[in-house]
């Protein structure tokens, strides 16, 4: 048998009510007889006392026959079972798992420190009971080996500037990354029985020894991206000058001051700090 296999055992509150017939019957008919043939209702009530089982919301019982698979049980109340059955506990609820933080290289060969966060639970007591070792090991190093593939396949981050350009990083691409991460470990756990709820990256940062030139390359990047952003606006601010100043006839520029009067303005507009203006009073040849 490969399977899992559900089974709903006899109903414990009935048996209770024979155990207690023959063990409270049995000591007063001994008592009242004299006789020792009502020893035997109180052992037969001695060898039913270890075949009662609770079951508890969320939780499940697997059972053995001498080490062979008989069934689980997974709906909650009160039963009763072959006292010869093993009975192992498996419990069905969602736990959660925060992994440690791995070092690990990504696609651009980057060290970074990630971690995930996966919440799971038990949906195959069959698998999770014979299938592998111990299950909830299983859950730990699959979801290691997972992290550290999901690692591999994407870059922290975008750099354009050195022609890495990625539509998906682990930093800004949250949903895919995680729905990337939860596929993953789904197929490495689906072996164990194990149902993942959800799994996302609880830590991401890059790695102590690079972590300050990477914070200044960032910087850097958002530096040139800003004055590409500048030089952009100002060079569309300088057309339209010009442009305004020919059709309204203000005043006539040829090629030389034309250029004299981008610069000026070029510096003015993309500057770091505020022009200081100066007070022409003499002529344009000035």
């Amino acid at each position: 048998m490969k399977e899992e296999r559900i089974i709903v055992p006899a109903n414990g509150y009935l048996m209770l009510f024979v155990f207690l017939l023959f063990f409270f019957g049995g000591i007063a008919s001994m008592i009242a007889l004299r006789s020792p043939w009502p020893v035997f209702a109180v052992l037969t009530a001695i060898f039913i006392a270890p075949g009662f089982i609770m079951v508890q919301p969320n939780n499940s019982r697997v059972l053995l026959l001498f080490g062979k698979y008989v069934g689980s049980i997974k709906q909650n109340g009160f039963y009763w079972v072959n006292p010869f059955y093993t009975k192992k506990k498996i419990s069905l609820r969602a736990s959660n798992f925060d992994s440690e933080r791995l070092k690990v290289n990504d696609k651009l060969g980057n060290p970074i420190m990630i971690s995930t966060i996966l919440v799971w639970r038990v949906k195959d007591t069959y698998k999770a009971a014979f299938d592998v070792d111990n299950f909830e090991n299983f859950v730990r190093v699959q979801t290691d080996a997972a992290v550290r593939k999901l690692a591999s396949m994407y870059p922290y981050d975008n750099f354009a500037d050195e022609g890495h350009k990625e539509d998906i990083t682990l930093r800004s691409s949250v949903n895919e990354v995680s729905e990337a991460l939860e596929k993953e470990i789904d197929e490495r756990l689906s072996i164990a029985g194990i149902e993942v709820l959800e799994a996302r990256i609880g830590y991401l940062a890059y790695a102590q020894e690079i972590a300050n030139a990477m914070l200044k390359r960032q910087q850097a990047t958002a530096i040139v991206a800003a004055r590409h952003k500048i030089v952009e606006g100002a060079v569309s601010m300088v057309e339209m000058a010009l442009e305004e100043l020919g059709k309204k006839n203000i005043v006539h520029l040829d090629d030389e001051r034309k250029a004299a009067m981008v610069s000026n303005l070029m510096v003015i507009l993309c500057g770091d700090k505020d022009a200081s203006p100066v007070l022409n009073t003499g002529t344009l040849n000035l």
